[in-house]
């Protein structure tokens, strides 16, 4: 019995892990590189963005994320959620306005302890202005902008 008990947890985790991430949006180039190739753990551990190389290389959500050492690219595997940008790496403000945007990797900011990217410096202020109401706006406006299209 406890042996059907801890089979119906593993499939239990397994269900839910997929359920959570099947409806996930990575933003990817042509060739399945995520974050136009920087180092996702880099903006928390350095705090800047810090271009990936190819030889230190994790594939998740499937898509290859890119990081400038081996303990950055093992931090990442260890916990990608935790290191991943939201929105799927799209921008933040175009998420608030109901759309997937491109991003520029080095328009960023970490607020409590997430990733979050925008298409450029200047689009970077605006959302600047009131963070916390764009985060609750673009969160609320998720689950369907990830839906859509995205944007050049």
């Amino acid at each position: 019995m406890k042996n059907y008990r801890i089979l119906l947890v593993v499939i239990v985790c397994l269900v839910v892990s997929y359920v959570v991430h099947a409806d996930a949006v990575i933003n990817k180039d042509k060739n399945g590189v995520a974050l136009k190739g920087y180092d996702a753990v880099a903006y928390f551990t350095e705090k800047k963005a810090v271009e990936g190389k190819k030889e230190f290389e994790h594939v998740w959500m499937d898509s290859t994320w890119r990081f400038a050492s081996a303990s950055n690219r093992d931090l990442f595997a260890a916990n990608p959620e935790k290191y991943a940008p939201q929105f799927g790496g799209y921008c933040a403000w175009g998420v608030t306005q109901g759309y997937l945007a491109p991003i520029d990797p080095k328009a960023w900011k970490v607020v409590d302890d997430k990733l979050y990217l925008n298409y450029d410096t200047k689009v970077q202020a605006q959302w600047s202005q009131d963070i916390p109401a764009n985060i609750k706006k673009a969160t609320e406006k998720w689950p369907e902008t990830s839906k859509s299209k995205p944007i050049d």
